[in-house]
């Protein structure tokens, strides 16, 4: 089964829609129960999505759980890294483009990392201002966390939880960033503080800490995320 066919289904798709966003592996429980499957249903998934090279594989047993007395060791599913030219995971190059004519409107080159990441600002500040916007006079910091949230999924970010903090799982901007990681983690960066400051969520910090496999991109609050 090739990558795009094994997505058309809508439950394989938000199975791997839920692995994708998650910073550690999944089992087929917590597949389940996320999805609202069954736990049999949501192995054959899985499964097939390994079988495609969108998910990897590997066996381990629960924290604190060893010796003979353990059990088998359970799968545990991730996102296997393969980049599919659909939108899985998603990429925005239209949105970088966006962000570098906004640049060269304020009379600089595409290079001056300083410009772009003002014109990278405005627009996330925009973003963040209309969805405060629809949130109505006086909304609650939940509810601003969950439309930050929404805001950096619709961008294509892949946002997960972690403790106090949101990591996101993917770069929009991932073939750009290969040549130009600098300026395309500094654009990022600058972007989801703009986002951040136009939903007024100030005790929201923004820092760069670059890891393999996901945005160099972290944010984290004072309190853990419900």
């Amino acid at each position: 089964m090739g990558a795009v066919a094994a997505l058309d289904d809508p439950v394989r798709r938000a199975l791997y829609r839920h692995v994708a966003a998650r910073a550690e592996g999944v089992n087929r429980d917590q597949a389940a129960g996320a999805v609202k499957i069954s736990r049999p249903l949501a192995a054959y998934h899985l499964d097939r999505l390994v079988e495609a090279g969108l998910l990897g594989v590997e066996y381990k047993r629960p924290p604190g759980r060893t010796g003979p007395g353990a059990g088998r060791p359970a799968k545990v599913y991730s996102r296997s890294g393969r980049e599919v030219h659909v939108s899985f995971p998603p990429r925005n190059y239209q949105l970088a483009a966006e962000v570098l004519l906004s640049a060269a409107d304020l009379g600089v080159t595409s290079d001056n990392t300083p410009s772009l990441a003002e014109a990278a600002r405005d627009f996330g500040s925009r973003l963040g201002s209309e969805a405060r916007a629809n949130l109505g006079r006086r909304p609650s910091k939940r509810r601003l966390l969950e439309s930050l949230h929404a805001e950096l999924e619709s961008v294509g970010f892949e946002p997960g939880r972690n403790g106090n903090g949101i990591t996101l799982c993917n770069c929009p901007f991932d073939a750009i960033a290969q040549t130009h990681r600098p300026i395309v983690c500094a654009m990022n960066r600058a972007l989801i503080e703009g986002l951040v400051g136009g939903l007024a969520l100030a005790d929201v910090t923004v820092t760069l800490d670059p890891d393999p496999g996901r945005c160099c991109v972290v944010l984290k609050t004072r309190s853990a995320l419900s």
